[in-house]
C-alpha cells in the first residue's frame, strides 16, 4: 500500500530528524501523500492530538512538514525518561507504566503487534512513508530486542539510507564502522550513504568519498551542508541551552534537571529583540526582563533542586518586580501546596512557593486534551493578553484548584471546603494578588503571533523600548518557511533522482 524509506545515523544527532522532515516536505511539494513514522522516541517534549494522545514532538514536526495533522500511529511508543535508568512508558499515546531500563529491555520485543498495527494504520493514508531510527544500528548489545532500527527495517523491509555527522569529526570512521559492526542482511538494506552537516569546499571530500565508496560498496547519495534551520531538536541533544548572549530582551527559562515542553518558549527565539537563555543557577540568572518555569516530568524533585540551590528564593524575590509565568510544572510549583497520595513522584506533601492561590494533587490518571479559546481577564503587565484567542494543549498528572486563600490552610489530602476547580479551556491563566506571577498548564499558548508579540510589546514598553513591526510573527507561518528552506537545501545538495530510485526499487507493501 505505501513505499517505505529509511533514514538511519551512525549516532544520536546525525541529523535523522530533520533529514526526515525535508525529505517529507520535498515529496509532499512533488505530489505524494507523505507521511513520517518513528517506532520509538525517548523525549520529554511531547504533543497531544485531537484524539487526546500523547506522541513525541519530533514526529508532529515532521508531519508539519508533510502537511498532514500528527497522528499517534506516526509514533506508537514514546518513553519519558524519569530518571538516569527508567522511563514512562506510553504506547499509542496512553500510559502504560513506568519501567526500568532492564524492564523495558526484556520488554519492548512484546510491543511489536502495536508497531505492526500503527504502521498498517498509516500505510492506509500515505504514499510514500519515510521512517526514522533511533541512535545507532551498531549498537551491537541491543540488537537482539531492536525495535527500532534494524529490526524495525525487517519488519517494513524498508531500504535504509545511513548518515553521518561530519561536523563531529570521524564520519568515515563513523560509516564504514557502522557497515562493519551490521550482520550481512543488515547491510544489504543499506543503499545510501549521506554525509550530513559539512562546512568547507566540497572538493576537498573527493577522495574521501571514492574510498568510501569502494571500501563500504555503497554509494554517497548526498552530502549535505550545515544548515542553520530554526526547527525543534531532540531535546536530549538541544543546543538552546548553552545560549548565553542577552537580547533588548532578556528572557530566563529555569533549566531543572527534568525540564520537559521547552518547546513553549521556542517561539520567541524567532523574535529579533528577545533572548530565551536557560538557566541552572542563582549567578546565571541575572536580572532578566522575565523569568518562565517550565514544565517538569518531576515536579517535585525539580521544585525540590530549585529550592536547594537557592533559584526558589532568587525567583520569589524577583517576582516583586518582574513578570513570572509557569507552565504546567512550573504552574504546580507555583502554587501553595502539592500532594502526592499515591506516590506518582516523590509521594506525601511539598510547600509550594506560594506565588500563586492554588493548591495541586497528582493523581494516577494523566490529563491530555488540546484546549481552545479566549485568554481570561488578566491584570498588570499580563493585561495586554486579555480576550486574545489561543490554541495549546495540556499533559499532566495532577488537579489543581484554587486555595481558600494565600495561607495555604488546608487538609492533608489537599482538599478544601473553599476551592473550585479552574477550567483552562475557558481560562487560560491562573493569576493571584501579586500582578506579576502567573501560570496555566497549556503548552503551546504562545506560538500564536499576537499573544508572544504583544507580551513582548510589554516587557519592551516597561523599559522604555519599542519593538519593530518585524517582530510580529506567526509562528506556523515561521516554520513552514522553514520547512522549505530544508527542503530547497536537500533538493540541492541530495541525489534525490537516486533516492526516488531506491524507493521504486523497494517492495510494495
Amino acid at each position: 500500500m505505501a513505499k517505505v524509506i529509511m533514514i538511519q545515523g551512525t549516532m544520536s544527532g546525525a541529523g535523522k530528524s530533520l533529514l526526515v522532515a525535508g525529505l517529507c516536505r520535498i515529496m509532499k511539494r512533488d505530489g505524494y501523500r507523505v507521511a513520517p513514522f518513528k517506532s520509538q522516541n525517548m523525549a520529554l517534549n511531547s504533543f497531544v492530538t485531537e484524539e487526546g494522545l500523547e506522541m513525541g514532538r519530533a514526529q508532529v514536526m515532521q508531519a508539519e512538514a508533510a502537511g498532514i495533522a500528527p497522528l499517534v500511529c506516526m509514533n506508537p511508543v514514546l518513553l519519558k525518561p524519569t530518571n538516569h535508568t527508567g522511563s514512562q512508558v506510553i504506547v499509542n499515546g496512553r500510559v502504560l507504566g513506568n519501567m526500568s531500563a532492564r524492564e523495558y529491555f526484556y520488554y519492548k520485543k512484546s510491543l511489536i503487534p502495536d508497531i505492526k498495527n500503527a504502521f498498517r494504520k498509516l500505510e492506509e493514508l500515505a504514499d510514500i512513508i519515510v521512517i526514522e531510527g533511533a541512535g545507532s544500528p551498531a549498537e551491537v548489545n541491543l540488537r537482539e530486542n531492536d525495535i527500532v532500527n534494524m529490526g524495525l527495517a525487517e519488519i517494513v523491509d524498508a531500504p535504509v539510507l545511513l548518515t553521518g555527522d561530519i561536523d563531529r569529526g570521524g564520519v568515515f570512521a563513523q560509516l564504514l564502522g557502522t557497515l562493519m559492526l551490521l550482520t550481512e542482511e543488515e547491510r544489504k538494506r543499506v543503499k545510501g550513504l549521506i554525509i550530513n552537516k559539512f562546512r568547507g569546499d566540497r572538493s576537498l571530500l573527493d577522495s574521501g568519498i571514492e574510498i568510501l565508496e569502494e571500501k563500504g560498496g555503497i554509494p554517497v547519495a548526498g552530502i549535505v551542508p550545515y544548515m542553520d534551520i530554526q526547527l525543534e531538536d531532540e531535546d536530549s541533544l538541544t543546543e538552546r541551552f548553552e545560549k548565553k548572549e542577552k537580547g533588548k530582551i532578556d528572557i530566563a527559562v529555569i533549566r531543572y534537571p527534568r525540564i520537559s515542553n521547552f518547546t513553549d518558549f521556542n517561539v520567541f527565539e524567532q523574535i529579533p529583540e528577545v533572548s530565551v537563555r536557560y538557566v541552572v543557577s542563582v549567578e546565571g540568572l541575572g536580572s532578566p526582563d522575565m523569568i518562565f518555569l517550565p514544565g517538569s516530568k518531576n515536579t517535585m524533585s525539580d521544585l525540590d533542586w530549585m529550592r536547594k540551590n537557592g533559584l526558589e528564593a532568587a525567583v520569589k524575590k524577583m517576582a516583586e518586580k518582574i513578570p513570572v509565568c509557569g507552565i504546567c510544572g512550573g504552574y504546580q510549583m507555583m502554587g501553595e501546596h502539592i500532594f502526592d497520595p499515591e506516590g506518582m513522584e516523590n509521594g506525601g506533601t511539598m510547600k509550594g512557593m506560594g506565588l500563586l492561590p492554588v493548591i495541586t494533587s497528582l493523581k494516577r490518571e494523566k490529563v491530555r486534551r488540546q484546549v481552545h479559546g479566549t485568554v481570561n481577564k488578566m491584570e498588570g503587565i499580563f493585561s495586554v493578553l486579555s480576550g486574545l484567542e489561543f490554541d495549546g494543549y495540556e499533559i499532566h498528572i495532577g488537579e489543581s484548584v484554587r486555595s481558600a486563600s494565600h495561607t495555604g490552610e488546608c487538609s492533608e489530602s489537599g482538599h478544601s471546603p473553599h476551592r473550585f476547580e479552574i477550567s483552562y479551556a475557558e481560562a487560560a491563566f491562573m493569576t493571584g494578588s501579586n500582578k506579576n506571577v502567573c501560570g496555566t498548564y497549556i503548552h503551546g499558548i504562545f506560538d500564536r503571533a499576537a499573544i508572544a508579540t504583544v507580551l513582548v510589546a510589554a516587557l519592551a514598553e516597561k523599559k522604555g523600548l519599542s519593538i519593530g513591526s518585524k517582530s510580529c510573527i506567526d509562528y506556523m507561518d515561521f516554520k513552514e518557511k522553514q520547512y522549505d528552506r530544508l527542503a530547497d537545501v536537500l533538493s540541492e545538495y541530495l541525489n534525490m533522482e537516486a533516492i526516488y530510485g531506491i524507493l521504486r526499487e523497494a517492495n510494495i507493501r
